[in-house]
């Protein structure tokens, strides 16, 4: 008897018994009862016996739950329909399908002489008002009432109402005489905790919770808060702060006196060599601490300027430069790469020409200026994937390794600018938000000597082969991210460079920058291609090499 007609059979006979629930019930009856069965096949030959694999059935009724991996941005909950589909439930202030959307409680809020700044609980905004302007409007203005002055600090009435000026007691400064004796930084500031809240230029800093400044997550990490003190969260070279320039926040060292001269960059210490002189196997590779995290790391999402980046903010980034066998010509940027252990580094397959020498930049994001935390490796080898097709319409299996050169088993060393991305673990949920960074080199035109960076989206494969978008030209080799309307953000990276997705806190290399239609155009975004996709191929030529 077949398959089918044996599934008929019982199919009938279950319908003759006491109904326990839906159609989904009936079939794990069935599925039960087959357990109790063992299938042989003589149609062809009774002398061959084979057992049937009926895990096509279950397969077949397995349900998929759409909430898992949760679909749903920004901390929103995922609840699953009843005729199919999910919705997302949303955390104030974020909105949209997937809690994609911010909304900006502050847009149509006039806070006089003050700052709107965003709040976790309703009505999500409140006016911080700046001295003399008082609450809650921030539009009255009473100079030295009450007195704004701290530390004892006498208050001074000016020509108008919202004039005045604070007399410092000896060892204090600042507008409010808040800055006191030993408020200064160290090394670079990222532990600075002091209270000044002015820059060079004499401009007030706005709250790290103002609604104008570029990110909407700020939590005590880093010592970001609702305060305007200035901080160093991202590896500046010394502490910052946003301040308003009409309509826009626009970032400017702040007026913070160092504390000494000299302090050395953390570094990680060297684990010492095997002792053994005779072995003749190579010494182990030493690890990076720690995958993914840049350091400081809450804020690597800082970008301004044009999108150029900050030290430190993407310390997996490598610069791929060639220059042809056997010349003494300078070394020039040819394509990205992402720095996974440190003695690799992924890049894509259609960057790798056999006719070139290779060496990797790791560490800087200028690439015509020697940085003190810039490091730069041979590359010993490199493997190519063994599929890597290149065809008129699409690049498949666009993905490649380069082993560096080192000694004792540590290439790239591990500092605050040097860092590994992780290999991802899993699936992330459509639109995402992810972040792709380069130089901008797409091997036929050059666009900057510095690092840039700018955020995009993963954008469903359903959407991505739609007919007005890239149709039947991608496989499960590749996804996509960017923009659906188009914009330079989708130019920014370079070929071979990461795709890097953010999930609690650590940084995933998702995709590696591969090929798409022109650059900036509607409906054509980037395509990657899917790291995901490849881990097994990866490991396994680390492993062998």
């Amino acid at each position: 008897m077949g398959p089918a007609l044996m599934l008929l059979v019982l199919t009938l006979s279950s319908l003759s018994q006491p109904a326990r629930g839906g159609l989904l019930d009936v079939f794990t009856d069935i599925a039960d009862a087959l357990d109790d069965y063992v299938y042989y096949d003589f149609t062809e030959d009774p002398s061959v016996v084979s057992d049937y694999d009926l895990g096509w059935l279950t397969d077949l009724f397995d349900e998929t739950n759409e909430c898992e991996p949760n679909p749903c941005l920004n901390d929103g909950s995922c609840k699953l329909k009843g005729n199919g589909g999910y919705t997302c439930s949303c955390v104030p202030p974020y909105s949209g399908k997937k809690c994609e959307k911010f909304v900006n409680h502050c847009k149509k809020v006039n806070c006089g002489g003050g700052e709107c700044v965003l709040i976790k609980a309703a009505p999500f905004y409140e006016c911080k008002c700046k001295a003399p302007f008082q609450p809650p409007n921030c539009k009255k203005a009473a100079a030295c009432k009450p007195n704004p002055c701290i530390n004892g600090g006498t208050c001074q009435k000016g020509r108008t109402r919202n004039k005045f000026t604070c007399l410092c007691p000896p060892g204090y400064s600042g507008k409010f005489c808040q800055v006191g004796p030993g408020d200064c930084y160290e090394g670079e500031g990222e532990s600075y905790r002091g209270l000044m809240s002015e820059t060079v230029e004499g401009d007030d800093c706005l709250p790290w919770n103002s609604h104008l400044v570029p990110f909407h997550n700020v939590d005590l990490m880093d010592g970001l808060g609702a305060h305007s003190y200035c901080r160093n969260p991202d590896g500046e070279t010394a502490p910052w702060c946003f301040t308003r320039v009409k309509k826009k926040a626009l970032w400017e060292f702040c007026n913070v006196t160092k504390c000494s001269e000299g302090t050395a960059l953390p570094t990680v210490p060297v684990l010492p060599a095997p002792t053994n002189p005779s072995s003749s196997q190579d010494p182990p590779r030493q690890q990076f601490a720690q995958c993914g995290k840049p350091q400081p790391g809450s804020m690597t999402s800082r970008i301004f300027g044009g999108n150029k980046a900050m030290p430190a903010a993407h310390p997996w980034q490598v610069s791929m430069q060639v220059r042809r066998k056997r010349t003494r010509d300078d070394f020039g940027h040819m394509c990205g790469g992402i720095l996974i252990d440190s003695c690799w580094v992924l890049t894509a397959a259609h960057c790798i020409n056999r006719m070139d020498e290779m060496q990797v930049e790791v560490g800087g994001v200028m690439l015509e200026k020697k940085e003190d935390s810039e490091q730069i490796i041979p590359v010993e080898d490199y493997i190519v994937h063994e599929n890597y097709k290149e065809t008129k319409d699409a690049l498949f299996n666009d993905i490649a390794l380069l082993k560096l050169k080192g000694a004792k088993g540590q290439c790239a060393r591990e500092t605050r600018f040097v860092k590994t991305a992780c290999l991802p673990t899993g699936p992330l949920p459509d639109s995402t938000e992810c972040f792709i960074s380069g130089w901008g080199e797409t091997e036929t035109e050059y666009y900057s000597t510095r690092l840039l960076a700018a955020k995009v989206r993963l954008i469903s494969q359903q959407r991505c082969t739609a007919p007005d978008v890239y149709g039947d030209r991608l496989d499960d080799s590749m996804i996509c991210a960017g923009k659906m309307q188009g914009g330079v953000d989708t130019c920014q990276g370079d070929s071979g460079g990461p795709l890097v997705c953010q999930k609690d806190g650590v940084h995933y290399v998702y995709g590696v920058v591969s090929w798409g239609d022109a650059c900036g155009l509607k409906n054509k975004p980037g395509i990657y291609a899917r790291v995901s996709k490849f881990i097994d191929w990866i490991n396994s030529k680390m492993q062998n090499a």
